[in-house]
């Protein structure tokens, strides 16, 4: 029974639903995303966040019906566009230190200071860190009640009867967003429009998460 249910694919939705069962209305979706210096804006709403993770949980702003074909996201950006290259580091003395760098310090990737090394024994530790996901932090809940996985790339259903160490695939992040490029630095995986973004295939396995601390 539970494989007869499709999944939508309009943006801020995610739900499951059926042909039988999915009346107008029901679905609750974004229209195209915007990207500009850290900043993620919906759009539709002009509702914005500098965290991936919270923007993404905006809930939608436009209803429908549920449907499984993809969205043509509509081109957003008023200026035109231009070869993407690979963003040169800048000189030591026109960058600002990564102490006081506005992007460094809300924990977003940097073009100014991502090739720079970290403290000693810092990416180490850091790397392991986020290669396996901790266990949860348990609530009081009933082990057989389905419940949504909130680790970034994954969002599957699931029943904490059933999770375990390898349960979920998912990205630890962070989130990078560069001029028109977007991508994981978990995986260094980049593209260029958002739904090559969204349908990038996790990278890293851990247990599901239905209330992430971060």
């Amino acid at each position: 029974m539970a494989d007869d249910r499709l999944r939508c694919q309009r943006i801020g939705c995610d739900a499951t639903f059926t042909e039988e069962d999915n009346p107008e209305g029901s679905c609750q979706y974004h229209d195209s995303p915007m990207f500009h210096d850290g900043m993620k804006e919906w759009s539709c709403c002009k509702k914005k966040s500098h965290d991936f993770s919270l923007f993404l949980e905006i809930p939608g702003c436009k209803t429908g019906k549920h449907t499984t074909e993809k969205p043509v996201l509509a081109k957003v950006n008023s200026t035109p566009k231009a070869p993407v290259s690979k963003p040169s580091v800048p000189s030591a003395t026109s960058a600002p230190s990564r102490e006081v760098c506005p992007r460094c310090k809300q924990g977003f990737f940097c073009s100014d200071h991502g090739s720079q090394p970290k403290e000693d024994a810092a990416p180490a530790k850091s790397t392991a860190e986020t290669q396996v996901s901790a266990p949860p932090a348990k609530k009081k809940i009933n082990i057989n009640e389905p419940q949504t996985c909130r680790n970034s790339g994954c969002g599957q259903t699931f029943k904490e009867i059933n999770n375990h160490d390898t349960a979920c695939t998912y990205h630890p992040g962070p989130a990078v967003f560069h001029d028109r490029i977007r991508g994981w630095k978990c995986c260094d995986i980049h593209v260029k429009e958002f739904d090559e973004f969204m349908s990038i295939p996790p990278c890293t396995k851990g247990w599901h998460n239905a209330n992430p601390t971060s």
